[in-house]
């Protein structure tokens, strides 16, 4: 295989810079962009897309544009990740502007699916709904701050591309709550996080393997998706919480 490299910074005075293997670096995100799309399939076949999707007999009719959109988000994702893969950075550019018109409306109907939620009085698992309701919402804080920086690291492919990565893990997050993980004991809010931990990991572990070190953007955005699915329940059980999920009440 012939070598195609670019140069990632590395820390100390020598070398300034290690070669990465482009070619492998193209593989790992594309298959990391299928794998997160296979891992919504299953978490959402059988109440969505198993469902006939816009014929799925959802409870609240925001939930089929929240499906859309969210899905139409993996699918896009999935497309970018295979436009760099194939070289066609232009397009990628081009069809990125479009789709970071969508980040803003993800952010918009999974507040009000959340609080449509929490009206209908939706538990997850064996969590009262005020509870159930910091799930999304504090994932959907932390989605917002690191799509956010990603889009402003957009000239910065290094920051970029691992940025849009980690925030669309943590999308993921909610498939994961939907496996059967009762199956081996475990409740859903924590098999949620036990996935999306193993999907950072094996970020880390690529990172580690090629760079020989952990990105600055990973080093703030990694932990900040996975706490965010790991503390969301000890958040939400809290006294201040309950009161505002009162008032959204």
């Amino acid at each position: 295989m012939a070598t195609d490299a670019v140069y990632a910074p590395v820390s100390g005075n020598q070398p300034k810079y290690r070669a990465v293997n482009r070619t492998a670096e193209r593989i790992f995100y594309s298959g990391m962009a299928i794998l997160l799309c296979i891992c919504v399939y299953i978490g959402f076949s059988p109440t969505y897309f198993q469902a006939g999707m816009l014929r799925a007999p959802l409870p609240s009719p925001i939930l089929h544009v929240h499906g859309a959109v969210f899905t139409l988000w993996m699918l896009i994702f999935t497309v970018q990740a295979a436009l760099i893969s194939a070289r066609r950075v232009k397009w990628h550019r081009t069809f990125g502007t479009v789709a970071f018109c969508l980040p803003p409306i993800m952010i918009i109907l999974g507040v009000i699916a959340a609080v449509d939620a929490l009206h209908r009085g939706v538990q997850i698992g064996p969590l009262d709904p005020a509870v159930s309701l910091a799930i999304p919402l504090i994932g959907i804080f932390a989605f917002t701050i690191v799509i956010f920086a990603s889009w402003r690291a957009r000239r910065r492919p290094d920051a970029h591309k691992r940025l849009i990565m980690l925030a669309t893990i943590g999308l993921v997050g909610a498939a994961f709550g939907r496996f059967p993980w009762q199956r081996i004991g475990l409740p859903p809010a924590a098999g949620a996080a036990t996935g999306v931990g193993v999907l950072i990991l094996i970020f880390l572990m690529y990172e580690l393997a090629t760079i020989h070190r952990i990105h600055r953007s990973t080093m703030w955005a990694a932990p900040l998706v996975f706490a965010s699915i790991a503390f969301s329940v000890p958040i939400g059980m809290t006294p201040a919480w309950h009161a505002f999920a009162a008032f959204l009440k």
